[in-house]
């Protein structure tokens, strides 16, 4: 049976705040929990007046705080930003007050534009190139493997939970496949930004894979766009949000979530239509039984069995039914014959 997660990216909604934005983080995860869902990530955004989550960090400690069983994580934090000893030593101590309930995902994207990116790196001479070392260097925090850097070899991570996090690469290119694959990490899969050659790129992961002192043998996830209703109709409705959403992006305008109804209003010219309904790559949208045939075919075309789902809509109620609707369709939270 195919396993399901979620992916949070705290969206703040038109006419909401980000203070609202937190709280539906935090009864989301208290809701897909109830629901069967198996793990919650949050993600790592800057600089956008569209998403809240600028701390995956903070936000994990809220969510493993209000819920008891799912997995909690990152997905991701932007390593490329950080020191993995400080990202070793958060997680750690995540890991300590939420035993054997933590991941680390770890992202390359700079989640901002080029200048908060440039503020993100103040003060430090170390550039994006250097992002698999800091890989090899958190692994080695966090499980006692071999460092990159030698000279940190007396440094001790303290606290040391009896369970480290789990630890995911995060990505949706050759590259970041091949990254996952050298050093023998699990590999999530971007499907709801970057769908194409998902396939391919997933069979370069497992044929390229490489067993590490912490994982024998590939392990990879995909995280795709769902948006679920009671009809076909309501589904095309909500899903109007995206296509404009995912135009905003494009031009640099990270604003907040906009009503279906703001959407339909937009005067779009033709080469925006264009952009606006390429977002009909990314998603998948329509009533359960569609979302689940859906879900099922792209796992079995790649050769996964764990979909993380990130559904966004204007209406909280609408994003939690969505989850909810998806849930009923996999039978996730029905008691399992003895």
């Amino acid at each position: 049976m195919l396993t399901l997660s979620v992916l949070d990216q705290t969206p703040i909604r038109s006419g909401g705040t980000a203070v609202q934005a937190i709280e539906e983080t935090l009864e989301l995860a208290r809701v897909t929990e109830e629901l069967g869902y198996h793990r919650y990530w949050l993600a790592e955004h800057h600089g956008t007046e569209g998403l809240a989550g600028c701390s995956p960090e903070i936000l994990i400690a809220r969510v493993a705080a209000v819920t008891s069983r799912m997995r909690v994580g990152s997905g991701g934090v932007m390593l490329s930003h950080y020191s993995p000893l400080k990202v070793a030593e958060n997680f750690s101590l995540l890991a300590t007050m939420y035993p054997d309930r933590i991941d680390v995902g770890l992202g390359r994207a700079p989640g901002g534009d080029q200048l908060t990116t440039l503020g993100m790196a103040y003060g430090s001479n170390i550039g994006v190139e250097y992002y698999p070392t800091k890989i090899v260097d958190l692994k080695a925090f966090l499980n006692g493997t071999e460092l990159a850097n030698e000279a940190l070899a007396r440094v001790k991570i303290t606290p040391k939970p009896d369970v480290p996090p789990e630890m995911w690469l995060l990505g949706s290119s050759d590259e970041s496949a091949k990254l996952a694959a050298k050093f023998g990490l699990p590999y999530s899969f971007a499907h709801f930004i970057h769908p194409e050659g998902a396939e391919d790129i997933l069979k370069l992961y497992r044929d390229s894979f490489e067993p590490s002192d912490i994982l024998s043998a590939p392990r990879a996830n995909m995280c795709v766009g769902v948006v679920c209703a009671d009809t076909q109709e309501e589904a095309d409705h909500l899903a109007l949000s995206r296509k404009l959403w995912r135009l905003q992006l494009t031009k640099g305008e990270l604003g907040p979530y906009p009503t279906p109804e703001e959407a339909e209003a937009y005067p779009y010219t033709d080469r925006e239509r264009r952009v606006a309904e390429s977002a009909n790559r990314t998603g998948l949208v329509g009533p359960p039984a569609k979302i689940k045939q859906e879900l099922e075919d792209l796992a079995a075309k790649c050769g996964i069995d764990e979909m993380m789902v990130v559904t966004i809509t204007h209406d909280f109620d609408a994003r939690k039914r969505s989850y909810a609707l998806v849930s009923e369709a996999f039978g996730l939270n029905q008691p399992t014959a003895a």
